[in-house]
């Protein structure tokens, strides 16, 4: 960034910057340049080589291995977009994703990699998706190789967008036919965690999906923080929002109040619609060279493909003129850089003998709604952009990402012990990391919510509800008749193909019992003073039909 910029430009470049993401380490850190540390690490030399937890690790803008570091293989010696936390260092994630080794797990059980992306804003939508197809490449790759290794997720910035979409996409898998996943199993990925989380939804805590949404994320018994305030705002990239499906609750989404690429007001849909023309444009161009032929080029050509498409988009809807939805809304929908131009069902009137076709009955019919719509509209921007002069008189380029004082980088500053935040965010995840490696180590089954939930039922049935069995022995050939001071109960069954009268027997006892544990359910564990979860081969029994058995017929002899 230049120092002698002038604060109209950096306020010009604000939307851009907050929306492209990534743009605080421009500030604090302008190139993180690839590193050899002297820390003791572990180095993987491919992906033959396994552990108990490997740590997928993606930095923010220009945050990511470069040519020259030791790439991460696979086990036939083929690159990999990858470097080793020992082979790679970053100035921002370290913290987090190398605290399992420091001296807290068991060596050699834990890994963190560092994933290699673009990590740039020249053209950020191709950035971001090259960085969720290679942490799944690396991801599918290892689990290949070493099919119990466990992994956390964890991004920050531009990478937090990346970690964002990988996490949506591994929890809302589908299983195919044969039982497998296109990328891993989801209970595989044990933790994610997003530091600036651009598709943050309005109004949620920092564990989304969680039991406590604002206190901790599933299983780990560490209090994040006290309260249930959440963050006002969203984030500044609301169309990449949605759940993480299976992995909801294991997901820590850290947001700073004041960093608005995850705590953007509402009412600011022009900044919503800037931030998604920056995701179109050469981002990075804009801020080294300013307003250029070239860069101006560029500009004009993403506003000109969003204005058509927000034509067609009108011109597809008959009804669009009745309708609530204004011009504004239509340009912020147009301009996700996924949309998908939807088939035009309204046909534009054309010239008949160089004369303009007359306007159609049901055209005419829109022209009435034109001034409610014309009102509409101003009504509507108005209301929609309450907040939008605010933001920017407030520099919202400085709020976020000025050195020393942007609150992009508050997570590594934003412990409040006074306030019932002992921890900072990244000081948090480190102990949530450290946690989840040090129970891959031991084995320890996955706490997913549902076979947490499952746990817990069984075991308050088995103590509301004993099962009821019926011991029965099966009869069996005697020379003596049964002494005994009890009534006795004689059962004659006939058998074919002549009847036959059988030796007395005591009738079956009811006995009401608790069944032990004699093979454990894999993956279960109960509540806390309940008894062990477990198959037992007395409900076996109950649950298989009995058989007819021909008793064996046997002649009684008088005791002596």
């Amino acid at each position: 960034m230049n120092v002698g910029k002038s604060k109209r430009a950096r306020v010009a470049l604000s939307a851009f910057a907050i929306g492209a993401l990534g743009a605080g380490v421009v500030v604090a850190a302008p190139w993180s340049t690839p590193s050899t540390t002297t820390e003791a690490s572990i180095e993987l030399v491919s992906t033959a080589t396994c552990y108990d937890m490997v740590s997928i690790a993606i930095g923010g803008r220009g945050d990511t291995p470069r040519e020259g570091v030791k790439w991460l293989t696979t086990p036939e010696g083929e690159r990999l977009p990858a470097a080793m936390s020992g082979d790679y260092s970053s100035d921002w994630i370290d913290q987090a994703v190398r605290a399992p080794n420091n001296g807290n797990v068991v060596p050699d059980s834990y890994a963190a990699v560092y994933v290699e992306y673009p990590a740039d804003l020249a053209s950020y939508e191709n950035a971001v998706q090259t960085g969720v197809t290679n942490s799944q490449t690396i991801m599918r790759t290892i689990s290949a190789s070493c099919p119990d290794t466990r992994f956390a997720i964890v991004g920050y910035s531009e990478g937090a967008d990346v970690a964002r979409r990988t996490a949506m996409e591994v929890g809302n898998q589908v299983v195919s036919a044969d039982g497998t996943y296109g990328i891993v199993d989801p209970n595989q990925v044990v933790g994610v965690v997003i530091f600036a989380d651009a598709g943050r939804v309005a109004g949620e805590g920092p564990f989304p999906g969680a039991e406590n949404p604002f206190g901790n994320p599933d299983g780990f018994d560490t209090q994040y923080q006290n309260g249930n305030n959440a963050v006002s705002g969203q984030g500044a990239l609301p169309g990449t929002s949605g759940g993480f499906g299976a992995l909801d609750g294991r997901v820590a989404s850290f947001c700073s109040d004041g960093d608005l690429t995850c705590a953007l007001p509402a009412n600011t849909s022009l900044i919503h619609l800037a931030a998604n023309v920056g995701r179109q444009v050469n981002a990075d161009a804009l801020q080294n060279e300013n307003l250029t032929p070239a860069t101006g080029a560029d500009l004009a050509l993403a506003l000109g493909r969003i204005a058509v498409n927000a034509f067609n988009e009108i011109a597809s809807q008959p009804n669009w003129m009745q309708s609530d939805e204004t011009f504004l809304d239509v340009l912020i929908k147009v301009s996700e850089p996924d949309y998908k131009p939807g088939t035009v069902t309204t046909p534009v009137s054309a010239k008949v003998d160089g004369e303009q076709e007359p306007i159609e009955t049901g055209q005419m019919v829109d022209l009435v709604y034109l001034p409610q719509k014309i009102f509409k509209e101003i009504t509507g921007f108005i209301s929609s952009n309450q907040n939008t002069i605010p933001v920017v008189m407030n520099d919202p380029y400085g709020l976020t990402l000025a050195p020393g004082s942007g609150h992009h980088f508050d997570y590594w500053r934003d412990a409040d012990a006074a306030n019932g935040k002992p921890l900072t965010s990244v000081q948090y995840a480190a102990a949530w990391l450290t946690e989840l490696a040090e129970e891959a180590n031991r084995g320890e089954p996955v706490k997913t919510k549902a076979v947490q939930e499952k746990a817990g039922r069984a075991a308050i049935e088995t103590i509301v509800a004993p099962v009821t069995t019926s011991a029965t022995a099966t009869p069996k050939a005697t020379t003596t008749a049964p002494a005994t001071s009890t009534p006795v109960v004689t059962t004659t069954v006939p058998a074919a193909p002549a009847p036959v009268t059988t030796a007395e027997t005591p009738a079956p006892a009811v006995v009401t019992t608790t069944p032990e544990c004699t093979i454990p359910v894999e993956g279960e564990t109960p509540v806390e003073g309940a008894p062990p979860v477990c198959v037992t081969a007395t409900d076996t029994a109950t649950e298989t039909a009995p058989e007819t058995v021909v008793p064996t017929t046997t002649t009684a002899v008088p005791a002596p």
